[in-house]
Parts: C-alpha cells; sequence; structure tokens
C-alpha cells in the first residue's frame, strides 16, 4: 500500500510571499482559489451518493451531525445554524459539533481535537441513533477526534460521510460515503482555511441545499418556508408571495404574511380566498 501523503501539507509553490505587493498577492490568492470549483466538479458523483443517504434517513425522521474540529468544524457549525432560518426546519434537525465545545467556534481549543473518544460523546449528548447520519469535516483526514468519533459510529450502525482534501486520508476508511476534493498544496503551506476551507465549504452548501430541496422546504426557487425574523426576510417574503398570488396591495400581502408565519401558508391562504383587488 502507498504511503499516505498529506497534500494539503505539501509546500506551497509561491515563495517569499513577504516580498510580493498586495495587488500580486491578491492576484495569486485569486489563481489558487478558482482551482476549487474545479475540483469539487470532480466530487460530485461521491456528493450525490452522500446527499441521497442523508436524504434517505432524514426523510424516515433522522437527523445530519457534522463533526469537525478548528476551521472545519466551524464550517460545519455555519452550514447547521443557517438551515433553521433558510429553510424554516427546527433547530436539532441538522447539529454541528466542534471539537472543544461551544467556546472553540470563537476561539481556538489546545489539544480539544487529540482525543479519538470526545468525538463519540459530544455525540452521545444528543441521543445519536441509528436514524441518524454523521459527516465528519477535516481537511487532512486526520484528525483524530472525527476520526474517532466515526470509527464510534461505524461500531453503532450509523451511517457516516467524510468531507476531506487528502486522498487516501485515515477518516476515508470510516466513512460509508467518503467526498475527497483535491486542491492541491495551500498558497501558505498547510493553511487549510484556505483552499481547503473553501472547497469545505462549497460542499456543505451543496449537501445541506440539496437535501432540504429533497425534503420539500423550497418550492419553485424560493426560500417559502424562511423564518421571518427580520424587516429584511419579511420583504422579500412579501414579494415572493405577491408574485405566486398576484396580489398587489404590499401592506395587505404583508398582514397575510405575518399572520400566517410563513411565505408558503401565506400563499395557500391568499389562494384560498377570493380574488383581491389588483
Amino acid at each position: 500500500m502507498a504511503a499516505f501523503i498529506k497534500i494539503t501539507e505539501q509546500p506551497s509553490p509561491h515563495r517569499h510571499l513577504e516580498q510580493l505587493s498586495i495587488r500580486e498577492l491578491l492576484i495569486r490568492i485569486n489563481e489558487e482559489d478558482k482551482k476549487v470549483p474545479y475540483a469539487v466538479e470532480k466530487a460530485i458523483p461521491a456528493i450525490e451518493a452522500l446527499v441521497s443517504a442523508i436524504t434517505d434517513k432524514m426523510l424516515a425522521g433522522g437527523r445530519l451531525f457534522y463533526l469537525g474540529a478548528g476551521t472545519s468544524g466551524r464550517l460545519g457549525i455555519v452550514d447547521a445554524s443557517e438551515c433553521p432560518p433558510t429553510f424554516g426546519v427546527p433547530h436539532g434537525l441538522v447539529v454541528g459539533l466542534i471539537a472543544g465545545g461551544d467556546q472553540a467556534i470563537r476561539k481556538a481549543v489546545e489539544y480539544a481535537e487529540d482525543d479519538p473518544d470526545q468525538g463519540w460523546r459530544d455525540l452521545q449528548a444528543h441521543q445519536i441513533s441509528a436514524k441518524d447520519v454523521v459527516v465528519g469535516i477535516a481537511a487532512s483526514g486526520t484528525t483524530p477526534y472525527v476520526v474517532g468519533g466515526l470509527r464510534h459510529c461505524q461500531q453503532a450502525g450509523i451511517i457516516t460521510g467524510c468531507i476531506t482534501c487528502n486522498p487516501g486520508a485515515p477518516i476515508t476508511e470510516v466513512a460509508d460515503f467518503p467526498v475527497v476534493v483535491v486542491v492541491g498544496p495551500e498558497f501558505i503551506t498547510g493553511s487549510t482555511r484556505m483552499k481547503s476551507g473553501t472547497a469545505q465549504k462549497l460542499v456543505l452548501n451543496m449537501i445541506s441545499t440539496t437535501v432540504m430541496i429533497q425534503l420539500g422546504r423550497v418550492e419553485d426557487n424560493k426560500m417559502v418556508n424562511m423564518q421571518l425574523s427580520n424587516e429584511k426576510l419579511i420583504d422579500r417574503g412579501v414579494r415572493m408571495v405577491m408574485e405566486k398570488t398576484g396580489w398587489q396591495d404590499y401592506q395587505q400581502v404583508k398582514s397575510v404574511l405575518l399572520a400566517q408565519g410563513s411565505v408558503k401558508k401565506a400563499i395557500e391562504a391568499i389562494l384560498q380566498q377570493t380574488p383581491s383587488p389588483r
């Protein structure tokens, strides 16, 4: 078996960065970033398999968990936390867990990622079961907190997936549905918050958005179940209802929307009424 090599830790092809101008640095970073979507494109078949598995479990009443450390963990928490306001799903349907707990969201917690059993303990605190799916996020693919957590999940009969940027990484051996996005060495050697983090963010967007569409949380191309939590979203909701129903009285539509609590329910209520003056 070939030795495992961390591509994400290979030396950057860009040298003497401190000698470059601001414009040169920005251009070179952008050139590296352009490689990320193409790397993600190559992983679409693997992403599709993972999304299908997640959808099946969630349609049957299961939940989606993201498990990560550092940048990877924060990206999982961001994606999970945006599902309720965007798609109107309950908090706790998509859960992001990070090594070191909530304090690690803002400040690194030393050595938190090195315990191979803590990920499983964190999952157990949420009554994890075989109804759920756990996706480990680790650019290196070697993080003990994540790899150990997925290993425990497999032993408990829980479906696992992963998002990593190193082919052949240990995490792929404990993931039923591995997603490997090979973005190459980072602009700053080993700084996986850059291309690797961007790749993980893109994949997470693809996973949660596609799953939510499959769960019926989107109609046409509209967030009809989004939470009306501020004036911007209320205004967006009013305009969606107006477009769908043909009603043109902004304040009247806004009143119905606020009374019903969601775009979807407001549309249903209006369509059940007699036509409004246009």
